[in-house]
């Protein structure tokens, strides 16, 4: 076979045989294949698409192009999560311990913050000593002992699709379902994943903008799950409001903290109990996810979620007093709450402009390289559809720089939109599939 075949034949809108399509991620991944090559390609599929069939063989040549994990000799049924991205979306810091105390397994894999989306594993590393880099060893045996891990990809699992992401990423073609698809699905499969539970995002602070593109990607990882023989449901959910108030990585471990002992914001709480009940209705824990719901809840209340995050951050080196005195987290060194200008009902909170706003501050990430700083972010103080008096207080940024604060309140004011009249507030969830 020759690359140039392949790329031809995919640029007149042809379909790909499933060793055409093994043949030229086998020969990427091992730099047989150039990147400009490979950029041709991915350009060629953003332009006209695949087949469900293509997008399923993608997805196993990329997940089986390196070490791909067997989980099944020790827990019963692994249920993962994933959530497509979005601001101040620190579920993963709850549910799972939630999930694990009512006795389901979970392993779990996680990745950093790129642009206005968080990343769970910045999060955690506002832990003094918490480790997210554990080897395959350790992970098999701590989720063999324990029950729960949460630590970064190694280098070795689907490192076709980690080369394939980083070349889309400066080659304009990242926006494509059948990439972002097989992208997400090929990690989650070679992480040993036979049930998964997928938050697809949508909204202004979501990759996907629209309702109709997240049904469309979340339509297309079920179809993959389904032809690859795992169980999964996919979640709608919003983002066009960040989730809970706190967004910055050490805020939003002490707000998943409040939360774990009982308090926090409404919509965090509502969100982490229902994809915890449909992770335990896949799990087979729970006849249903209403039924999940009820068990997550009582996890939560009577403590045992707290104990397991506990036994998380310790069994995996973090200083443990960081989540007992939340105080001593990173703090930053200015610290300046607004009022708010006038008096009304908020009809927005733009998500993707509070996010940007946080990395501006230094809580994300422009460039791979870029380093975080734990301490800034931002916290919000109300939802759409809340009526503010004027003088309220609207937002509270964190920064360790006066010019940064400076222009992060300038943008915060501007994300958030103002009506005279009564504005319904915005749903959780707007649909699933499965």
């Amino acid at each position: 076979m020759r690359a140039v075949d392949i790329i031809i034949k995919k640029r007149d809108k042809q379909e790909l045989s499933k060793e055409e399509i093994q043949y030229f991620i086998d020969a990427y991944t091992v730099g047989e294949i150039p990147d400009y090559q490979a950029a041709a390609w991915a350009m060629a599929v953003v332009l006209n698409g695949m087949t469900m069939q293509e997008i399923t063989d993608l997805t196993l040549a990329m997940a089986y192009s390196g070490e791909a994990m067997d989980l099944s000799h020790i827990v019963r049924l692994a249920v993962d999560k994933h959530s497509t991205g979005g601001v101040g979306d620190k579920t993963t810091l709850v549910v799972e311990p939630v999930v694990a105390a009512c006795g389901l397994p979970v392993p779990k894999m996680s990745g950093r913050g790129l642009g206005f989306s968080g990343g769970t594993l910045d999060k955690m590393e506002s832990i003094r000593g918490f480790r997210v880099d554990l080897t395959t060893e350790e992970f098999m045996q701590q989720l063999r002992t324990v029950g729960l891990v949460l630590t970064g990809q190694t280098a070795d699992l689907a490192p076709a699709d980690a080369k394939l992401y980083a070349l889309r990423d400066v080659t304009g073609t990242v926006q494509s379902i059948p990439l972002i698809a097989s992208s997400i699905m090929s990690k989650k499969i070679a992480g040993g994943a036979q049930a998964i539970l997928l938050d697809v995002k949508v909204g202004s602070g979501a990759f996907m903008k629209t309702l109709e593109g997240g049904r469309e990607l979340a339509g297309t990882m079920v179809a993959i799950a389904r032809l690859t023989g795992r169980k999964v449901v996919a979640l709608l959910s919003d983002m066009s409001q960040p989730l809970g108030f706190a967004v910055g990585n050490a805020l939003e471990v002490r707000e998943a903290v409040g939360m774990l002992h009982g308090q926090g914001p409404a919509d965090f709480h509502e969100h982490c109990l229902v994809v915890a009940g449909f992770m335990l209705a896949l799990g087979g824990l729970a006849g249903d996810e209403k039924e999940g719901y009820r068990m997550a809840e009582m996890a939560l209340n009577e403590g045992r979620a707290w104990q397991r995050f506990r036994e998380l951050v310790s069994v995996q080196g973090g200083d443990v007093r960081y989540i007992d005195e939340p105080d001593r987290l990173p703090k930053a060194d200015l610290i300046q709450t607004v009022q708010a200008p006038r008096s009304g009902y908020l009809k927005e909170i733009n998500a993707q402009v509070v996010g940007e706003a946080a990395v501006l501050l230094g809580a994300g990430r422009e460039k791979k390289e870029d380093s975080i700083d734990h301490a800034v972010g931002i916290v919000v103080h109300h939802k759409v559809g809340e009526h503010v008096e004027s003088g309220d207080p609207l937002f509270t940024v964190h920064a360790n720089k006066l010019d940064l604060l400076n222009e992060a309140c300038q943008r915060l004011l501007e994300a958030h939109g103002w009506s005279d009249g009564p504005v319904e507030a915005l749903p959780l969830f707007y649909d699933i599939v499965s």
